[in-house]
């Protein structure tokens, strides 16, 4: 049988509103965490004191697991429902999740955003739900949870529904598409069926509302996109490039180019777990053979691209940032290494243009002369050698950055306009 489409899922909202025993619940109600799983976890739970958080035991981490010495790992964070496959983005504190949220190539495809009746909106809430907004999430579902605290109150419901309604509306979110669904994680109502303890509410349950997700469709109609991983020569075959198609398709015959060198080139073949492939689309991890390609003329970091349609070289960029951790401030002509698609190179912030009201997106101040962490700013950016960078619109994993200094994500973000080049 065909496999499952797959999807990213990230969990996110405040850290006390239930998040990882809906996450423990979901792996627990799609039989992907066992009853001998729970089990156990309940008998560590009890240990500690925590009865009621055995399914948020699931999701520790396991320097955690080992700190409190819990024998039990559960490493896989995959479930199943009947239509797709799903893996989760864990992001447990809140500067975890903003790094998880956007490092890593497991971009989220839809976000669950968790909020509780009892505690209703916080902060906290609204600060992720705009964080995956300017992140590129284009999928929600909203869990209204604690349901069971509150004595399963529509009218408590309804309370927390309008309120982050009217916080999230104007960030741009399609608020009238969005499942809002009455859980209670530890209870297990409304996750994979229909709970009788909330029979004002009629629409889908939390499973259901997985499966209403719209797969990504995959970018083949895009002219090709392939950032180069690593680069081999290979006796027989001569320049090999690895790396993972993200937009487009490539073909063995195809004619190529590779910037920001400019080198043409045409593909031999193209293997894929050892097996030649008559054609890679996007998502898949492949090495291609290539005519007339010297090993030394490109690099990790170069870009495979179509000739008709060359990947854009970037003379400098504007961006929209999130500063994550930074000890000090972030000023003009900061310097940090960039991490774009598999570059890494040092790239200068030239302009900060302005700086957006995280709890609204609007502007909350024009031409600062610094952004500290927790800031949302627009900047203009100038790399400091030639780099391939796309709009964030038209390919977003070539439009996707982490920001790194100190041994730290600093920042990250999405690129919004790119200057090209001039050749």
């Amino acid at each position: 049988m065909a496999a499952k489409p797959h999807l990213n899922l990230i969990f996110a909202g405040h850290v006390d509103h239930g998040k990882s025993t809906l996450v423990g619940r979901v792996l627990y109600d799609t039989g992907a965490l066992s009853e001998n799983d729970l089990r156990k976890l309940k008998e560590e739970a009890a240990k500690v004191g925590k009865q009621t958080f055995e399914f948020a035991f699931a999701m520790d981490s396991l320097k955690e697991e080992r700190e409190r010495g819990v024998t039990i790992d559960i490493a896989h964070k995959d479930f199943n429902t009947q239509k797709y496959y799903f893996t989760i983005i864990d992001a447990p504190g809140h500067k975890d999740f903003v790094k998880n949220m956007i490092t890593g190539a497991s971009q989220a495809d839809a976000a669950v955003l968790v909020c509780s009746a009892k505690e209703g909106v916080q902060a906290q809430t609204i600060e992720h739900a705009f964080l995956l907004k300017v992140l590129g999430v284009g999928q929600f579902i909203v869990a209204i949870n604690k349901m069971d605290s509150v004595n399963y109150d529509q009218a408590k419901y309804k309370e927390t529904v309008d309120a982050l309604t009217a916080k999230i509306k104007p960030m741009g979110y399609p608020v009238d598409k969005i499942s809002f669904i009455p859980t209670s994680a530890y209870m297990g109502d409304n996750i994979a069926k229909k709970s009788a303890k909330t029979p004002w509410y009629n629409g889908p349950c939390l499973v259901e509302a997985f499966d209403n997700l719209i797969e990504p469709k995959k970018p083949l109609d895009k002219p090709l996109r392939l950032p180069i991983q690593e680069v081999f020569t290979i006796t027989g075959q001569g320049t090999v490039p690895v790396g993972r198609v993200e937009a487009g398709v490539m073909k063995p015959g195809q004619a190529i180019i590779i910037m920001p060198e400019g080198v043409a080139g045409e593909v031999k073949s193209i293997e894929m777990h050892h097996q030649q492939l008559a054609e890679a689309v996007p998502g898949d991890n492949v090495g291609f053979a290539l005519k007339n390609v010297d090993k030394k003329a490109i690099k990790r970091g170069s870009v495979v691209g179509d000739p008709a349609k060359p990947p854009t070289v970037a003379e400098e960029f504007k961006a929209q940032i999130v500063v994550l951790n930074h000890p000090t401030a972030i000023g003009k002509n900061y310097t940090p290494v960039f991490h774009l698609h598999t570059a890494q190179l040092a790239c200068t912030i030239t302009e900060i243009l302005e700086k957006k009201d995280p709890k609204t997106g609007q502007t909350a101040q024009a031409n600062p002369d610094f952004l500290k962490t927790g800031d949302v700013a627009i900047v203009k950016i100038k790399p400091t050698r030639p780099v391939v960078a796309e709009k964030y619109q038209d390919f977003p994993a070539l439009g996707r950055f982490a920001m790194r200094d100190m041994g730290q994500t600093v920042a990250a973000g999405v690129i919004l306009e790119v200057t090209p080049r001039k050749a």
